[in-house]
């Protein structure tokens, strides 16, 4: 590691530990040529997960983007953003494990439309007329049956 202070390219590590939860590493490093100590940082390189579009195209999995909708269909109905932030944080985990690069658009937005169905149906309803597209009433309406459909079996 090169010294900061000199440019001195050899050191010793003087104190180890995991930060960040564990994410990261925190070494104190101190420069063998200046005596002077700096602290560096050891974290995994992350492969960003690509959303692959409808019409081909490919973007980074955005969280922010996600949320922002999330919050969007709840307006006004009685769901925190700590619940939409651990929405997101488990969607993120999930398809982080089950797909190692790339990822379907339609397989993210079925996966939020099954966790906002369990967290409030009319929030899940919102995201849906968006998400699906409702060309029509009558498709809308089909899927608030479907929605009832299900609840009434509960």
């Amino acid at each position: 590691m090169k010294c900061p202070f000199c440019g001195h390219e050899e050191d010793k590590v003087v104190d180890s530990r995991a930060s960040s939860e564990g994410a990261s590493i925190r070494r104190r490093r101190e420069c063998l040529n200046c005596q002077k100590r700096f602290t560096t940082y050891e974290h995994v390189e992350e492969q960003p997960l690509m959303v692959v579009k409808k019409d081909g195209r490919r973007e980074p999995f955005d969280r922010h983007k996600l949320l922002a909708g999330l919050v969007k269909a709840c307006e006004k109905r009685p769901v925190s953003m700590d619940q939409l932030e651990h929405l997101v944080d488990n969607l993120e985990r999930e398809l982080s494990q089950a797909f190692e690069r790339e990822v379907p658009s339609r397989e993210v937005g079925e996966r939020v439309m099954k966790s906002l169905h369990a967290l409030d149906p009319v929030a899940y309803v919102r995201f849906a007329s968006v998400y699906r597209e409702f060309k029509d009433v009558e498709q809308f309406m089909r899927e608030l049956k479907d929605l009832l459909a299900v609840k009434a079996g509960k």
